[in-house]
C-alpha cells in the first residue's frame, strides 16, 4: 500500500528521469530523428519565454522546443547556434498533473512528444489533428 502521507513531488533529478525513460520509450526511427536535441527540466520557463509567448502565467506552459526544426534546418551546420533544446517545465506539469487524470509518465511523455513534434516543423494544429486521429 503507498504511504500517500510520506510521498512528494518529483525533484528537477526525478523528472528528467522521467523524460529520460520517456524518451527512451519512443520508437527508434522517431528517436533518430531527433539526434542532438538536449532535453531539461527546470521548475519555470524565464520571463523572455513567458513573455514571448504570451502566457498569462507561469503555469500557462508546460514544454517548449527552442531552436531550428528538421523543416528549417540548412545542409551545413551553421556555427555559434546553440543545440536544439527541448524544455520541460516541473510545476506547470505538476499543477496540470494534479488536474487531470492522467499518469504522471503519460503526461511527460505527451509533453515530450508534442515538443519533439515543433522540431519536426508540426503546428499545435498538425499535432492536435494526429492525436485526435490516433483516439
Amino acid at each position: 500500500m503507498t504511504d500517500w502521507a510520506q510521498l512528494q513531488a518529483p525533484s528537477l533529478d526525478e523528472m528528467e528521469r522521467l523524460a529520460e525513460t520517456a524518451f527512451a520509450g519512443l520508437p527508434l526511427e522517431f528517436r533518430q530523428l531527433c539526434r542532438g536535441i538536449v532535453i531539461r527540466v527546470t521548475d519555470f520557463p524565464d520571463d523572455d519565454v513567458l513573455e514571448a509567448m504570451n502566457c498569462e502565467s507561469p503555469f500557462d506552459l508546460l514544454g517548449l522546443f527552442q531552436g531550428v526544426g528538421l523543416a528549417q534546418a540548412s545542409a551545413t551546420p551553421v556555427t555559434g547556434t546553440f543545440p536544439n533544446m527541448i524544455w520541460l517545465y516541473r510545476r506547470p506539469i505538476l499543477d496540470y498533473w494534479a488536474e487531470h487524470e492522467e499518469a504522471l509518465g503519460d503526461l511527460v511523455t505527451h509533453v515530450l512528444v508534442h515538443e519533439i513534434g515543433h522540431h519536426f516543423g508540426l503546428s499545435d494544429e498538425d499535432m492536435e489533428a494526429i492525436e485526435a486521429a490516433a483516439g
